[in-house]
Order: C-alpha cells, then structure tokens, then sequence
C-alpha cells in the first residue's frame, strides 16, 4: 500500500512552490488581529509571566498559580517571546507551527501509507477545512495537542507498514510513545487515554492481535516516561496541592460533571464537523464508502480501520463530555482529511463538476445572506461593527467564488477522467488513482486555496470585534500610567477577571470579590486577593498609588458613593481608573501597601 507510481506528473518543484504559497498564506496574518479572551489572551499572559518571572515550573495567570493545564504551550509560547519579543503574533507562533506541521504530516504519512496521490489530496482536504485552519490561527491548546495527538496516529501508521525493517519499526513507535508524553504535556492525560483506548478498539474491531507484538511496549513505555515526568514530579515537589487539583479535578471531575458549565447536546459537534469540513462535504459519504473497500496490509494491519476507531471513539469520547468546547475533536481532522484524500483522486470531472457548482451556488446564497449582518447590534457590540464586519465577509466570499470559477475552468480541461484506465490502471489501484490525481489537482488546489484565502479574509476582519473585545487601545494609557507608579503599585481587577488587558498592559491584577476561573490560585495563595468590595473599599482609600479596573456599571455606582477616582481609559466594556493624589486640603496619604498587592512582573 506504500507504492509510488509514477504517473502523478506534479514535480517537487511545484510541491514545494504550493507549500511556500501557503506557508506565506498561513503565517503572515498571525499579527493582524487583537488577541480575544478568554483562551488567546490567558494563554499569552501566562507564557508572558513566566518570561518575565523566570520561573518555568509553576504556571500562573494574572499573578496566581494556575494548574488547568501542563505547561508546553506555555513553555513554547515563553520562548517565543525570548526569541522574537512580546507581541500578538508571537502568542500565536506555536499555533500556527503546529497547524501547519499537521499539515505537511498528513501529506507524508498518506503519501508512505497509500500512495503519493493520497498525501497531497489528504494535505489539501486538511490545509483548506476551516475546523484546522482556523484553530491553527488562535492561541488555544487544542490546536498543538491535536498535532501531537496527530503524530502519534500517524507515526503508528508508518510504524506497522509492511516489510519494515525491524530497527525503522522501533524507531517510528518511539516517536508514538514520545508524541504521546507531548500530548500529555499540552493538555494532560487525554494524550494518553485517547491514543490507548483507540488501539484497544482497534484490535478487537480488526481483530489484529499481532499488532501488540509490534509496539515495543516496555522501551516505549521508558521514552514515554522519561518525557512526561519530570516536570510533573518537579511541579509537585514545589506545590504539594498541585496533583489533586491537576488530576482529580481537572482531568477527572472536568469531564465527569457539569461544574465547568460547557454544556451541549450529544449532537454537538455534528455541526461542528459539518462547518469545518465545508468545502470537501460533498465527497465525505463516497469517500467513506472508497475507504471501506481498501484492503488490509500484508502483515494483516489495517490502517482504514485504525482511522475509523480513531474518528468514532474520540468525536464519541467528547460528546459523551459534561464539558463541551468547539475545538475538543480537532484531534480527528487528520484522519478525516486522509480518508477524504484517498477517494478525491478517484473523482471524475462530471462530478467535480457539480461539486463546484453547488459550491459556487452556495457563496452566491452566502453573499445575499452576508447582507443581513448590517441589521445586527447591540450595546456591546454597536451595528457600525457589523457592518464594518459585512465588508470583509463580502470580500472573502468574492474572492473564494472567485477561486471557485477558476477551478471550474481547470476541471472543464481535464480529459477524461476514464482515460486513466486506457494503460489498463484499475480505478481504485495506487497507479489509477494517481492517473485520476494529475487531471483533479490543480481544480481541487484553486478551490481549496480560495477557501483558505476565505478563512483568512473572514478571520482577519473579526478583528473589527476582537479589537474591542481585547480592550487593546486602552492599553497605552494605562501603561503610561503605571509608568509614573512605583513598581509595586497595586492595579486592582474589581468584580472581573479580563483575559486579555493584563497582557496587553505588561502587568497583573489583584482580584476583588469574584475569582472567576483563579479560585484555586485565590485559595492557596489567599493573600493575593481582596475577598470583598467593601474590604476593597477601605483599601482604595488608604492606598497612596493604586489602578482600579472595573465594569462601567460598576464604576457608576462608586461614583455616585464619591469613591475618589480619576479614569485613565474607558471603554464600552471596562474602565481603568487611579487613585487621584490627596489634595492640599486632604492631607498626605498614609504610604501602606495593601497586604493584596505584590510585586507585579515587568518586561
């Protein structure tokens, strides 16, 4: 099944023309949106603590220890601001080389698995889902983890090729069990369970016993260990409260309960899937039909049902969760995007056809629809947004129907798509598929580009949103004016923890009265936090420097107390204000530094 037949006419020259073309594509918009709360902004205030602290053992976000999750995103994130300085497209870098990685990996692995066809069809199909191109440009966990978790499958399937040489057999499977210590270390023991319990599904839906013989368990076992521990054994020798909040309530209590308050219907990520692999909806029942007829390899392993198992038991796996997000099954985009890939080569130009037509029909719909963004608005999000917003959306759907028509021309110049069988090449042999392959790509490549360039167009005209949300603007008043305070100046979170204000600002908050997700840092760190608004109050006026932030309802109702405040930056969603200095007739303020306040890093 690993055969490379000869008749795919696409040079490695072009290959690596298409590769740089959405490498530029991919990377060069990481900058061109604000960071949006809550997962972008936590995570680049996390890694920008741990930078400026120096201490890459304990996680904490806004100054407190924060233990929801392992620290490699963190650590990656951190060493991009070492390498490159601080800054929104560096939050994202990690993101973005993961994504991509997945990408050109998907590619490899069907290309060695199946055949050349296969790769670039499965790379293509994964590089233009919406589902992974738009999780690999946000500063979430979910994209590296599906990466690792990504590179365990595959390299289990390089692993058991058959006639592998026994020494390149044991090295592929060292990398799964070295992926899967990575993956545990994105986001915990998902990147173990996952992987462990797809192979167990596996050999009794295959009934491949012999598969076992072949994982070299007990060497694995030692790289996987020799990954994973020492950060866990480190972190627990320095926070004894650590492993009971990490694995119980995180791992455990997280999926088995509602307390995180992610709900969603078992159907949940139907809708997902079905949005994220937009473009190629088409060809999923024929492809999955295609796949279910690819035999079994020689050594009696069989590949499509490992993609299968893996497919069903994670998309079940998670909607089965108390605890629903919509990027938890992005780690069964690669597999899709491969059993997709193996059938698109076989598809004929009469039906790439319609596929595209339906395609080009389906923007045409969208625009008419795009027009009724114009009528939203609220006082959160005032309709100049939206309709600043209907523009790009315009733009990225016209330029996607334009790759569309485009792809139409290419495909009307194929030949035939039976002629791939006049040299005598079976359809669904290696060799035919590569024959069909020559005449679809560049069709499916001008279409899959044009809703890359659609996702990018869309995604970066959010940021007329996301600049608001991420209170971005208000950020160069308030570092002017901790510029004037001494270090140690207390700068107060009342009633409200915002995601991504401290990154933006370079400095961490004390919270007042709700912890929102920082209860376990509040808990043990009890000392960082003022329980109360009234206790908040006192220390207000006792304070000599002190920020404040707050809702603007809140703010409104201190003013109307007389709390002595000055605002620094506002807008629709908070206020920042200092703490005025006493006037000639105040007398001098009391130089106390409020027991909640501690040094706050600086970069």
């Amino acid at each position: 099944m690993n055969d490379k037949p000869s008749g795919l006419t696409l040079n490695r020259t072009t290959v690596l023309l298409l590769v740089l073309t959405l490498a530029v594509i991919w990377f060069v918009p990481l900058g061109w949106r604000h960071l949006l709360p809550s997962d972008e902004g936590r995570y680049a205030e996390m890694a920008r603590e741990m930078f400026v602290t120096g201490d890459w053992i304990t996680p904490r976000y806004n100054g407190y220890k924060y233990f929801e999750k392992p620290p490699l995103q963190t650590w990656a994130n951190a060493l991009s601001f070492a390498w490159f300085g601080i800054g929104e497209w560096q939050a994202r870098l990690y993101t973005a080389l993961t994504g991509f990685a997945g990408v050109l990996l998907i590619g490899y692995t069907g290309a060695r698995v199946f055949n050349a066809a296969t790769g670039l069809f499965a790379a293509l199909v994964l590089a233009s889902a919406p589902y992974w191109y738009l999780m690999g440009h946000f500063n979430t966990l979910d994209m590296g983890l599906s990466f690792w978790m990504e590179l365990t499958l595959c390299a289990l399937l390089l692993a058991q090729r058959a006639g592998l040489a026994a020494q390149e057999q044991r090295l592929w499977m060292w990398l799964v069990w070295a992926s899967m210590a990575l993956a545990v270390l994105s986001k915990g023991l998902v990147g173990l369970i996952l992987p462990g319990a797809v192979l167990v599904l596996y050999t009794l839906v295959a009934r491949d016993w012999a598969i076992w013989k072949r994982l070299y368990l007990v060497s694995g076992l030692i790289v996987f260990f020799a990954i994973v521990s020492p950060w866990f054994v480190i972190v627990q020798d320095r926070n004894p409260e650590f492993f009971n909040f990490f694995f119980i309530v995180q791992q455990f209590r997280r999926y088995l309960t509602p307390e995180q308050n992610r709900p969603g219907a078992i159907y949940y990520f139907v809708p997902v899937l079905i949005v994220g692999f937009l473009p190629w909806l088409s060809v999923t029942v024929q492809s999955v039909r295609h796949a279910l007829r690819v035999p079994r390899q020689a050594n009696g392993f069989s590949p499509v049902a490992m993609l299968f198992v893996w497919t069903v038991f994670i998309f079940l796996f998670f909607s089965a969760s108390h605890s629903k997000l919509l990027s938890y099954t992005l780690p069964i985009a690669p597999a899709i995007a491969l059993v997709i890939g193996m059938y698109l080569p076989l598809v004929t130009r009469e039906q790439f056809h319609r596929h595209l037509t339906g395609y080009a029909l389906f923007l045409v719909a969208g625009a008419f629809g795009a027009v009724f963004l114009g009528h939203f608005g609220d006082s959160r999000n005032p309709n100049a947004l939206y309709v600043e917003f209907r523009a790009w959306v315009f733009a990225a759907l016209a330029v996607g129907f334009a790759f569309t028509l485009a792809a139409i021309w290419l495909n009307r110049r194929r030949r035939n798509a039976e002629s791939g069988m006049r040299n005598g090449l079976p359809a669904g042999s290696p060799a035919g598929a590569t024959a069909f392959a020559a005449g679809i790509f560049s069709a499916a490549t001008a279409f899959g580009f044009g809703w890359v360039l659609l996702a990018t167009i869309a995604g970066t005209g959010h940021d007329t949103f996301g600049r608001l949300s991420s209170g971005a603007p208000l950020a160069s008043a308030v570092k002017a004016a901790l510029a004037k305070l001494p270090a140690d100046t207390p700068f107060y979170s009342v009633g409200v923890l915002d995601h991504t204000l401290p990154f933006y600002a370079g400095h961490t908050t004390v919270m007042v009265e709700y912890p929102d997700e920082l209860a376990f840092g509040v808990s043990v760190e009890p000392q960082k936090w003022v329980p109360t608004i009234p206790q908040w109050v006192e220390r207000w006026k006792t304070d000599r420097y002190a920020l404040a932030l707050m809702s603007p309802d809140r703010y409104q109702a201190f003013a109307a107390q007389h709390l002595p405040m000055t605002v620094v930056a506002r807008d629709s969603r908070r206020v920042i204000v200092e703490k005025p200095e006493a006037g000639p007739d105040g007398g001098a303020q009391p130089d106390t530094t409020p027991a909640a306040s501690q040094p706050q890093p600086q970069p």
